[in-house]
């Protein structure tokens, strides 16, 4: 996660409206990530960014890179993609994942900063486990921080676990390798994986 190329910070007022309008409704649901949502997911994302600000060595990733429009939709034509919404229909959270040796592989899970803690993450995750356990994957595998609440203990909670250097694929390895050219801390990154029922 975080490791794919910058986009421009700027926000669109069409979207910084729309998240607005959506913030004093109460009521989500999870659904499929279409293309008219994908102008609204960097933004959500830069969002949950805001979190790492309270990590003082970390701090920095707030400003960091988010996943592009691009990215979102490649993603979603794979079908992997997830988005939480009001009843407006307005996103306040994602997950974006694909499919890669037999696997989900979740490449972003985030949720706007004012919808954090409501459930949110865990329904997207939820989805996304229903969707591989119905397309006979074998696991689900994603790449974060050690020990920062709202990663690794956050999946552990979920029912991932933390993989050994041992136990990482070619394509974890490479994946953690490419995170940490683009400049994320080695030391402090991990690949965790969920074992789907009947694997």
């Amino acid at each position: 996660m975080r490791n794919l190329p910058a986009v421009s910070r700027r926000e669109p007022r069409a979207v910084e409206e729309r998240l607005k309008a959506g913030s004093a409704i109460a009521a989500w649901s999870i659904r499929p990530a279409t293309p008219q949502d994908a102008p609204f997911l960097p933004d959500i994302e830069r969002s949950a960014g805001e979190a790492f600000r309270q990590v003082p060595d970390l701090a920095w990733i707030a400003d960091d890179a988010v996943l592009s429009e691009e990215r979102h939709l490649q993603l979603m034509e794979g079908g992997a993609a997830w988005v939480a919404v009001h009843a407006a229909d307005v996103p306040v959270g994602f997950l974006s994942g694909e499919v890669l040796d037999g696997n989900l592989h979740i490449w972003e899970l985030a949720v706007s900063s004012d919808h954090q803690k409501r459930g949110v993450g865990r329904a997207l995750i939820a989805r996304a486990k229903q969707w591989a356990a119905q397309r006979n994957l074998s696991a689900i595998t994603l790449t974060t921080f050690r020990e920062i609440p709202w990663n690794e203990p956050f999946y552990h909670s979920e029912g991932f676990r933390t993989l050994g250097s041992g136990e990482l694929s070619q394509t974890l390895r490479g994946i953690l390798a490419d995170e940490v050219e683009a400049g994320l801390p080695a030391e402090r990154r991990c690949a965790m994986r969920y074992e789907l029922s009947g694997h």
